[in-house]
């Protein structure tokens, strides 16, 4: 989320501009990340005056009913195998690994099968948490942090249900996702669930696609596995013929990242979409935090007698142990130049480096992407102004590959997988701690150590004192090249 511009500005002292730049000449070397910061910095220090403290959202490991969200008995115990290989958790950070077999539960041949082949063996202390529960048909509400396992923890046993039905065109697993990035990797997933399961397919419906191609393609081949972003679903709800009757069937309900769905305004898609799906069925949230509208919307969504399952360790930060944050502070008209610094040495000092570079809009994201890209860094770039087809290459690619630089908005921050990122950038306030801590989880994975650095400027120093609890420490800021000096906007 970027900052907002404030909607009635007082009217500014006007600055000297950089001189016109023709057709052929080179674009200034800061102009990308001065504009949309520039414009967001009367309102960036209005937030810095009135924003509150953000308060430090500490849980208790445990398991309760209903709305009793506190929750009772720990899910600990097995979490002592920290420091484990990967390998058995399908990727997902060792140290969340149990002594616990997906053949020691309740699970198909045809699934376990596919458990192999995907190179899971044991589980996530999430997934031992919830699997039990979630196949016993009881409806769950999951506290659970990313990167540990939580998509196989409602895939699997959701799939379990599907398998025991007889075999029809209906849609009867629902998963909706706040971003196309997560509702790809939820798919993609499922596909490798689903390796022996041959009466059951998967099919994705997210925005940035065209409408007519997706209808076509749940008319050809109707899948049982529908994974959504809210707005999307909703376009096939009221333009797609049929669709309404086919989602009748759905048996259990995933809303998956429920906090960051409802933080992205789709609370009312969400209950309209729910209206439209019958109530005998089986739902299941996934979030990594349960605000009070998280609460609100599991008494829409779910039967009175669900079960929460916090999985969460009291001080168990999004943060990991091995990421070394610091921050620093500086002029809008110098950071492009110490970010390009700073790019410049991680690059020589790691032959591997794989690093993000958060930035606060599209629009600023592109900008950078682009000089970054003049000043012969190897960069790729996400942000809402791409096509889906592009994000997706791209996230594919960056996924796979090691050094490559990707200059992202908040469409990566949470909820996709990159591995063996070396190095998170964050330019720019965040919009909150959760924020931060979010895009920060790129990095320090699997056990691996990583680095944040948070570049602000000197009016978003406000914002430090809703993490200084997370061992972040200042770090000097680098000499500036002269080559690409700032260009005062």
């Amino acid at each position: 989320m970027s900052t907002s511009a404030n909607p009635n500005p007082k009217p500014k002292r006007r600055r000297r501009g950089p001189p016109k730049q023709g057709p052929g000449s080179p674009m200034p070397a800061t102009v990308g990340l001065m504009v949309g910061r520039e414009v967001g910095a009367e309102g960036a220090r209005r937030d810095a005056r009135q924003a509150p403290p953000f308060p430090r959202v500490v849980a208790t490991a445990g398991r309760g009913r209903g709305s009793g969200v506190e929750g009772a008995r720990g899910v600990e115990g097995s979490a002592s195998n920290a420091g484990r290989s990967a390998h058995d958790a399908g990727g997902v950070d060792g140290s969340y690994l149990t002594e616990t077999r997906f053949d020691q539960c309740a699970i198909s041949p045809l699934s376990l099968k596919a458990i192999k082949d995907a190179g899971y063996e044991r589980m996530t202390r999430v997934q031992e948490a919830t699997l039990p529960i979630i196949l016993q048909g009881k409806d769950v509400l999951a506290k659970a942090k990313t990167g540990t396992g939580k998509t196989v923890g409602f895939l699997l046993p959701a799939i379990e249900v599907l398998s025991a039905l007889p075999r029809s065109t209906s849609i009867n697993l629902l998963v909706m996702c706040p971003t196309r990035e997560l509702a790809n990797q939820v798919a993609a997933e499922a596909r490798k669930l689903l390796k022996y399961h041959r009466s059951l397919g998967v099919q994705v419906v997210i925005g940035g696609t065209r409408l007519p191609q997706e209808q076509r393609s749940m008319q050809a081949n109707p899948c049982q596995i529908l994974v959504a972003t809210p707005g999307r679903l909703k376009d096939h709800l009221e333009n797609t013929p049929g669709f309404s009757t086919r989602i009748k069937g759905v048996k259990v309900l995933v809303l998956d990242e429920a906090d960051r769905l409802l933080d992205m305004g789709f609370r009312r898609d969400i209950e309209k979409i729910i209206a439209f799906i019958p109530k005998e069925r089986q739902t299941l949230l996934f979030s990594a935090t349960v605000p009070e509208e998280v609460r609100q919307i599991s008494h829409v969504a779910m039967r009175k007698d669900y079960e929460f399952i916090n999985t969460v360790q009291e001080g168990d930060e999004e943060t990991h142990s091995q990421v070394n944050q610091t921050y620093m502070i500086a002029p809008l008209g110098l950071h492009f130049s110490i970010l390009y610094d700073v790019l410049k040495k991680h690059v020589a000092e790691d032959a591997e480096y794989k690093v993000i570079v958060f930035c606060t809009t599209a629009m600023v994201t592109k900008l950078v992407a682009e000089v970054l890209s003049q000043l012969k860094l190897n960069i790729r770039e996400i942000h809402s102004r791409k096509s889906q087809s592009a994000r997706t290459k791209v996230s594919d690619e960056f996924r796979k590959s090691k050094g490559l630089i990707l200059v992202s908005s908040d469409v990566s921050a949470r909820g996709v997988d990159y591995p063996d990122v070396t190095l998170v950038i964050q330019v720019g306030v965040p919009a909150d701690r959760e924020q931060y801590i979010h895009r920060l989880g790129r990095t320090g994975r699997k056990g691996k150590e990583g680095q944040g650095i948070l570049l602000l400027a000197p009016w978003e120093m406000h914002f430090l004192s809703t993490v200084n609890d997370l061992s972040i420490s200042e770090a000097a800021t680098p000499s500036v090249d002269s080559s690409i000096q700032a260009v005062d906007i």
